[in-house]
């Protein structure tokens, strides 16, 4: 039988004849037991990213379904502004609620198990909404308050999941599951615009979108790779316990939170109160309102999905304070502008600006794999309280003024929190390995003078030890 290493080695001296080739695949057909697990595992890996893409796309379906509909839901129930704001922080309280319950849950149950319940609890609430409106606030407010519970605790789970996803793929990909939701949400968001302009009523719209993402997303969850099985956990060289404590909230963590909170703040705003601030300062129909929002959707999902080209190109960092920059201008326009064009222009500025701050933060707590888990939960949950408690804030703030006005707040924040982007780059400690699963690269003094010169290169140099 002819070695296999003259067939794979390369280092023959004769060329490989058909018999000899023949010989191969009948051995590799011998040895195909052993090469299974390899290529079940990668296997695995892809039902799993296509899984997480679907629990991500679903909740964005949801959510979008939802804040299309406000503008009916408050005329319907006459809210003011105030009013409307101390409805939605019933969302707020359910996802602050659900913040702590989501690291145990997951703990005790596992990503897979949370993310199918707590989509159908979601689904559950959107139904309790759609029928019950028309009854009066209550139900509403009920149905709110288990939407935010809902959606904060898959939420945690779902980007838990996706970091693990991440570092066993080798590859960047965090940002490429939150354009998934983003896709979701703009698919949502032109349905929602189609179906109010043709007159379906709010409760068959939120009922039929409740049952098909409850039932797409359960089944997708049970492709998920089991929790604790990330090779990643622990570096090479690294003992299990190195008996050194490890800190699950440090400086940079919390520093990780405080841009996420402006980003995910940033977004929050955009979904819950672009519409309303259309059709109520800028006097535009419902329609149109609709798609000002589908608009500043769609500039989310286009920057999501080719924000890793960016982020290979010039780091972390700079390219989240250029994006910031860009939303603030965004964001102005939109709160100044006397002229509905001019508005939609800002907000597409303000959806690329806020695009990637959010999955970028995600993707930085998760660079440490041993302490991904708990620090994507603390970073995720920081995410959703502002995501989630921003947008009545500005309702307050609106009854004091306009929604216009109120918004306001929004790049203020934001510009603030440029402040503290250094903290995404790429910890410099030699037993940490960057989010994608690539271990560190050694340090030549070459490399050291050569990078100085290199464009862009700011996160790649901190993820280098000496030699």
């Amino acid at each position: 039988m002819v070695p296999l290493s003259r067939l794979y080695t390369g280092k023959s001296s004769g060329a490989v004849t058909e018999r000899e080739l023949q010989m191969a695949e009948s051995v590799r057909s011998e040895d195909a037991p052993a090469a299974d697990p390899s290529s079940a595992a990668a296997t695995r890996v892809t039902a799993a990213r296509h899984a997480t893409a679907v629990a991500f796309i679903g909740a964005g379906v949801v959510f979008a379904s939802w804040v299309s509909r406000i503008p009916q839901v408050r005329s319907e129930l006459k809210l003011t502004p105030a009013d409307l704001g101390v409805v939605l922080l019933a969302l707020a309280v359910g996802s602050l609620l659900a913040l702590p319950a989501a690291a145990v849950l997951i703990r005790r149950f596992g990503t897979r198990v949370v993310v199918s319940a707590m989509i159908l609890v979601t689904a559950g609430a959107v139904t309790v909404i759609g029928v019950g409106y028309q009854a009066g606030t209550a139900p509403v407010v009920a149905g709110l308050f288990l939407m935010g519970f809902g959606l904060a605790a898959s939420n945690v789970a779902m980007n838990v999941q996706a970091a693990a996803v991440e570092r066993r793929t080798g590859r960047a990909i965090m940002s490429r599951f939150h354009a998934g939701y983003s896709i979701g949400t703009v698919g949502s968001a032109l349905l929602s615009a189609g179906l109010i302009a043709i007159g379906v009523p709010v409760t068959a719209h939120l009922v039929m979108v409740a049952v098909l993402v409850a039932v797409a997303v359960v089944v997708a969850a049970r492709a998920f790779l089991p929790d604790g099985t990330d090779p990643a956990a622990e570096p090479a060289g690294q003992p299990k316990d190195s008996g050194r404590p490890r800190r699950q909230l440090d400086r940079r963590t919390l520093l990780i939170g405080v841009v996420v909170l402006a980003f995910a703040f940033a977004e929050g705003a955009g979904n819950d109160w672009i519409a309303v601030a259309l059709v109520d300062d800028h006097h535009t129909s419902a329609a149109i309102a609709s798609l000002g929002y589908a608009a500043f959707l769609t500039a989310m999902t286009l920057g999501r999905w080719t924000g890793p080209k960016l982020l290979d190109r010039y780091g972390r960092v700079r390219t989240i304070r250029s994006l910031a920059v860009l939303a603030v201008i965004g964001m102005l326009l939109f709160v100044f502008s006397p002229w509905p064009s001019l508005a939609f222009a800002g907000v597409l500025l303000w959806g690329l600006g806020a695009c990637l701050g959010y999955p970028v933060g995600l993707s930085a707590a998760a660079d440490d794999p041993r302490l991904a888990a708990s620090r994507v939960s603390v970073v995720s949950g920081i995410g959703q309280l502002a995501f989630l408690g921003g947008p009545p804030l500005i309702g307050l703030l609106a009854s004091m003024g306009t929604i216009q006005h109120a918004l306001i707040v929004v790049p203020v924040l934001v510009g603030f929190a440029i402040l503290a982007t250094g903290a995404l780059a790429h910890p410099a400690r030699p037993d940490r390995v960057l989010a994608t699963g690539v271990p560190p690269r050694r340090r030549t003094p070459a490399h050291r003078t050569a990078r100085s010169d290199a464009p862009g290169q700011e996160d790649q140099s901190l993820c280098t030890t000496h030699a």
